[in-house]
C-alpha cells in the first residue's frame, strides 16, 4: 500500500496527515504523539476514528500540524486522520459520519470591527 495523505483544519490549525501501513506509531512534527499532546483526552481525540474502525495497529501516521492550540490541532488531526481512512476503504465513511469525524467544524473566532474594542463588544457607554 502506498502512502495516503489527507489534510484536516479547525479554527486556526491545519494538519497534514500521511498514512501508510505499519504498527500503530503516530508522529506529530518529528515527535512521539505522547510527547506531543501529554494530556491523554487529546491523544484519544486524535486516535478517536482509528479506535472507531479497530484499525489503530495497522497504519503508521505521520502528520505536520501548524497554526491554532492545542485543542483546534488535536480536531484538526482527528478530521485528517478520518479523512485518509476514506481514501484507504471508502465503505468506512458512514461509520465516521456516524461519529461526527468527517464533519469540518466550521466555528472560528469573528474578525475585530472597527471602532469597538473586540468583535461585538462595546465602549462603556457614558450619560454625561
Amino acid at each position: 500500500m502506498e502512502v495516503v495523505n489527507a489534510i484536516g483544519r479547525r479554527k486556526a490549525a491545519v494538519a497534514r496527515v500521511f498514512v501508510g501501513e505499519g504498527t500503530g506509531k503516530i508522529t506529530i512534527n518529528k515527535r512521539d504523539l505522547n510527547n506531543y499532546f501529554p494530556s491523554s483526552i487529546l491523544q484519544f481525540v486524535v486516535k478517536q476514528p482509528l479506535n472507531k474502525l479497530g484499525v489503530a495497529e495497522q497504519y503508521d501516521i505521520r502528520i505536520n500540524l501548524d497554526g491554532g492550540g492545542f485543542k483546534g490541532q488535536a480536531e484538526a488531526a482527528r478530521l485528517a486522520i478520518a479523512r485518509a481512512l476514506i481514501k484507504i476503504n471508502p465503505e468506512d465513511k458512514p461509520a465516521l459520519r456516524a461519529e461526527g469525524f468527517v464533519t469540518r467544524d466550521p466555528r472560528a473566532v469573528e474578525r475585530k470591527k472597527p471602532g469597538r474594542p473586540k468583535a461585538r463588544k462595546r465602549f462603556q457607554f457614558s450619560k454625561r
